[in-house]
């Protein structure tokens, strides 16, 4: 039996890329970068050059299933589940675990994002391979943090003890988003990683970490019986009772046994427009157009997304711009107020019937 197993999660909304991303239909099922595979797609097609494909599990919201399906024709439906309600990455991690440990007590399991691009996949696979060789020996959580490039405040940081020639250090401290301020110092010192969100554990390492650490949310998750008929309605039980924690809060900061592999992975989290523009291709005039029937003029630095292939669109003397036209909804706005996307949002909402622009 492969020992080795693949959690992808894929339950976000993403709305920072409104307005192609919405509620029905978000970022993680979307062909954000124009290249012809979505970014779950895309997550799948990485790891499962390592991973067979009945050892590789999509945890989501219970109304995307049927879109996973869809996208990933090759998962069976067994290992696509859906969350009742959102519940942040603790309540996933523990689910999954528990589900797989049920299926292989030797069970080791490569956490991802559903919606991250990596560039240098042979580097990824390398990493992900001496990750698992590591927790075949040690009781270790693993994460892959991501050497910095610069110092970026939209991400989380993780500090780690400097060895020489180590493939591996030990965690010492996790910090949420900085200011540039102190993003400056991290970056300057050395010992500190982008957190990616990328773990590596052994189903049953992470399970007595959750005893430890947060065992009322382990004693629920006790109380299902898993791979069997009645799972989903046990589970519709207890995630209302479940408190809303992350998995870097609730066990990663508290736990002793963790650890960190640098890593140079071409990575980004793609949580912004201006990131998308950032990793996209682009054309002379640097735009990042994703349609041949969009003619410019005098304009440079935008990213323009067209749902309709069909639509001509002219645009003349714009620069540094997001331009994203869908079937419901038209986005312009300058690419550094990407961060005000969720307020258009939340302003949309609170309109009369704003719903269905969502």
């Amino acid at each position: 039996m492969n020992n080795h197993y693949c959690v992808i999660m894929a339950g976000g909304i993403g709305s920072r890329f409104w307005p192609m991303s919405t509620k029905k239909f978000p970022k993680q099922f979307q062909d954000i970068l124009g290249v012809g595979r979505t970014m779950i797609q895309q997550t799948y097609d990485r790891i499962s050059q390592i991973i067979p494909d009945e050892n590789i599990f999509v945890i989501t919201n219970a109304e995307y299933t049927e879109l996973v399906e869809q996208q990933l024709p090759k998962i069976s439906k067994e290992n696509i589940v859906g969350e009742p309600v959102m519940k942040n990455t603790a309540a996933c991690n523990i689910y999954m675990a528990k589900k797989i440990l049920a299926i292989n007590e030797k069970a080791k399991i490569i956490v991802l994002p559903a919606d991250h691009l990596i560039l240098n996949e042979i580097t990824f696979l390398k990493k992900v391979e001496y990750a698992f060789s590591v927790i075949e020996e040690k009781d270790y959580l693993v994460t892959l943090g991501i050497t910095p490039t610069r110092p970026d405040t939209g991400y989380g940081y993780i500090q780690f003890i400097k060895k020489d020639k180590e493939e591996i250090a030990k965690v010492k401290t996790f910090t949420e988003k900085p200011n540039l301020e102190i993003a400056k110092t991290f970056l300057e010192s050395g010992d500190f990683l982008w957190n990616a969100g990328i773990f590596i554990w052994s189903a049953k390492t992470i399970i007595s970490s959750f005893e430890k650490y947060l065992p009322e949310m382990n004693h629920l998750f006790d109380s299902c019986d898993y791979n069997a008929k009645n799972e989903k309605d046990c589970i519709a039980l207890i995630y209302p009772k479940i408190n809303k924690i992350s998995i870097d809060n609730g066990i990663l900061e508290k736990a002793s046994n963790v650890y960190v592999i640098p890593s140079n992975l071409g990575w980004s989290d793609l949580g912004t427009w201006t990131s998308v523009y950032t990793n996209a291709q682009k054309n002379d005039d640097n735009n990042a157009i994703n349609s041949k029937n969009v003619l410019t003029y005098n304009s440079k630095g935008n990213v323009i997304r067209v749902k309709n292939q069909n639509k001509a669109v002219v645009i003349d003397n714009l620069k540094n711009y997001i331009v994203v036209d869908t079937d419901k909804a038209l986005l312009i706005c300058p690419r550094d107020h990407d961060q005000l996307i969720k307020d258009y949002v939340l302003d949309l909402k609170n309109l009369k019937k704003g719903e269905r622009f969502m």
